[in-house]
């Protein structure tokens, strides 16, 4: 099966280390350390491999490849020498990474995307192609009666309203195109009913969203650890530094609180009440693509008795999110050629604030997960 891949935001820090990653691993310069799906049971699952998945994407600026992976490398994001390596593969990518396109109304906007979509598509000769949004987050965006049905929302896109943030406007473009979906960011993305609608009309899957990374990869641990204990959790507070693009886009309010919100739903769905506390998030330059997260738990024990519990997570935001990108795109076409449609609820573990009704703490995702991945049919 020969997938393609295309990057929303094909030049930034996350889809280039995945990038590089895939090229890397699939050239016996590195091991596949981090991806899910080469992890028991999942490697034994109907999946593309690696070898079939061909990249492509759209960006808004135009740092060649080759430059940005050799930044990262520069930051200690990606070895040197592995860069090195793959320079020339680098530079015959360039040519799959398109500018993104700007019609006069947003209808025309998401018919040539997915009209440089279906041009990759038929250049390479693929079965089918994953699109994931890996841009930067954006505000979440207010109710607006078109984002409720399909019909409405057409006509608003083509009288010019910019009803669509980015990212929905990029899967509307990919289900038009007749791609799967997947939103690694907190960004609204497929989920809006005219979408979803969409989505049930043309037979396609997605999934999403906010890629589950560092600190509430934990919270998605422990949190279940106290539910089954027993313990009431009082407060969770935790403060997160980051650098790099991310962090610096999250310098806007809209977009920062957009971001804390989708960290802070694994405690309220696991203990069943939210305790008091937030996820504070500021951005801080100089540690570059990595980020630190500190959380301070305090909980009430058997007699009332007060204790406390505290963690940091230090870690490399590329580093981490990139072998997920590959997860993803490899089980999200299986289950498009498996013919799965709609929100694929199975995928959960890999997110934040993962859509439908779903279980919350890490072990129930994996055994979801793990279920999801059996039962896919031979390609």
């Amino acid at each position: 099966m020969v997938v393609g891949v295309w990057l929303v935001g094909a030049r930034g820090s996350v889809a280039v280390t995945s990038v590089v990653g895939a090229l890397a691993v699939r050239a016996g310069l590195a091991e596949p350390v981090g991806m899910v799906t080469e992890a028991l049971p999942l490697r034994d699952a109907a999946l593309p491999s690696l070898s079939d998945l061909v990249f492509g994407g759209h960006d808004i600026t135009a740092v060649p490849l080759g430059k940005k992976a050799e930044s990262l490398a520069a930051a200690g994001v990606l070895p040197a020498g592995i860069v090195a390596s793959l320079s020339a593969e680098l530079v015959a990518l360039e040519r799959e990474v398109q500018p993104l396109p700007v019609g006069e109304t947003p209808w025309e906007t998401a018919g040539l995307i997915a009209a440089d979509i279906a041009r990759f598509r038929e250049r390479h000769g693929l079965e089918r192609v994953v699109v994931i949004n890996v841009s930067s987050t954006e505000p979440a965006v207010s109710d607006h009666p078109a984002h409720a049905e399909l019909a409405v929302l057409e006509r608003a896109l083509q009288s010019g309203e910019q009803v669509l943030p980015g990212s929905a406007l990029a899967a509307y473009a990919a289900f038009r195109a007749g791609c799967a979906f997947v939103d690694f960011t907190p960004s609204t993305g497929a989920r809006l009913p005219a979408l979803e609608e969409l989505a049930a009309r043309e037979g396609l899957p997605y999934a999403g969203r906010d890629g589950k990374t560092g600190e509430t990869l934990v919270k998605s641990v422990l949190a279940p650890m106290f539910a089954m204990r027993n313990l009431r959790v009082r407060s969770w507070s935790g403060t997160n530094l980051l650098g790099g693009g991310d962090g610096a886009n999250l310098v806007d309010p809209a977009a920062n609180a957009a971001k804390a919100g989708s960290k802070q739903r694994v405690l309220k769905e696991t203990l069943g009440y939210q305790p008091q506390g937030h996820s504070l998030i500021e951005y801080v330059d100089d540690i570059g693509d990595f980020k630190t997260a500190w959380d301070l738990i305090t909980f009430t024990g058997f007699l009332g008795v007060g204790m406390r519990m505290e963690f940091s997570w230090h870690g490399c935001d590329s580093a981490l999110a990139a072998p997920l990108v590959l997860d993803l795109a490899r089980l999200v076409a299986a289950a498009h050629a498996a013919g799965r449609s709609g929100p694929l609820t199975e995928l959960a573990f890999f997110f934040k604030d993962p859509i439908g009704e779903v279980p919350h703490g890490l072990a129930d995702q994996w055994a979801l997960l793990s279920r999801f991945a059996r039962e896919l049919p031979d390609a």
